[in-house]
């Protein structure tokens, strides 16, 4: 008896120990951003407020997957991850989770996700969430990522699904509506993601990752910033020109669009070592407020109406 009292206080940690490494796996910050848009996709798929039982389902479904995408990454990039002083400390890239228990993590989040959008919310949401998750863990980290410079910008269709999924989730169908949604945050990803890899360089270099930084060089990089930053622009304000927001969304992007571009412009000259850094951190709330401001608009002319 007495061995076994001293044996339980010393194993605790270790289960402790071992859901927070679970944890880690999912990526939880970047989840939550794409929560927040899957969010805002099914609150503009209806005029009133979406049926409060399938936003909750649909965002576990949706985030359920997304954990199991993000799971699937650290799995089949741990031996990149562990040469970049980015990422050398995850969970398996680190060996303090072992491959095949994170591989069954991955596979364990990623069918309870699906199954749950089939069976709770509908088949389209669900094969869709699907298609999303073979596209990121697969399509783009098993394969793009390691073949092209042009990865981020392949690989961002399905990094840009969460408003579509979350539209398709309220209404079981897909309309231009959420594809402009996705197409904004497709013209985002790559002045955002370039940023960091500015900022890590070296990092990408080391692992031998093609990224453009790598391939093409810094200056090159920044002007694709620039370009992709103005791209971004002008999807941002197709909501206004195709009636789906209104004055008040227009003002509140205006304003978000000049900071985005001017931490852009500071990137592109090239004279300010911090600024790509500091420009992917805005660009994250960057696309928080574009989402917010649709949101904002929408409910502000619901009541309106």
């Amino acid at each position: 008896m007495r061995n076994i009292t001293m044996t339980l206080p010393s194993a605790l940690p270790s289960m402790v120990w071992g859901w927070r490494e679970l944890l880690g796996l999912c990526k939880i910050k970047v989840v939550v951003v794409m929560l927040v848009c899957a969010a805002v996709g099914m609150a503009l798929a209806t005029q009133g407020l979406p049926p409060l039982t399938k936003v909750i389902i649909g965002l576990a479904g949706i985030g359920l997957a997304s954990c199991g995408a993000a799971a699937f990454n650290h799995v089949i990039d741990r031996h990149l991850d562990a040469v970049m002083t980015r990422t050398s400390r995850r969970p398996v890239a680190s060996k303090r989770l072992p491959v095949t228990i994170a591989l069954a993590w991955a596979c364990l989040l990623s069918v309870a996700g699906v199954t749950l959008l089939a069976w709770q919310v509908n088949v389209l949401a669900a094969a869709l969430t699907f298609a999303s998750l073979i596209g990121y863990a697969l399509i783009y980290t098993a394969f793009l990522k390691r073949a092209t410079p042009q990865n981020i910008v392949i690989g961002g269709v399905a990094g840009a699904a969460p408003p579509l999924l979350g539209w398709v989730a309220i209404t079981g169908q897909v309309s231009p509506e959420p594809l402009l949604l996705m197409l904004i945050i497709f013209a985002w990803t790559p002045p955002h993601f370039w940023a960091l890899a500015i900022h890590k360089c070296d990092d990408y270099a080391r692992a031998g990752i093609p990224m453009l930084p790598v391939t093409h060089g810094l200056p090159f990089t920044r002007l694709q910033i620039w370009l992709y930053g103005w791209l971004t622009v002008l999807t941002t304000l197709l909501p206004v020109m195709i009636g789906m927001s209104g004055v008040l969304y227009l003002v509140i992007v205006l304003g978000l669009n000049a900071r985005f571009m001017f931490w852009n412009w500071r990137v592109w000259r090239g004279h300010d070592a911090t600024a790509p850094i500091g420009a992917f951190w805005f660009s994250i709330r960057y696309l928080l407020g574009v989402f917010g401001a649709l949101l904002l608009d929408h409910y502000a002319a619901a009541l309106a109406w």
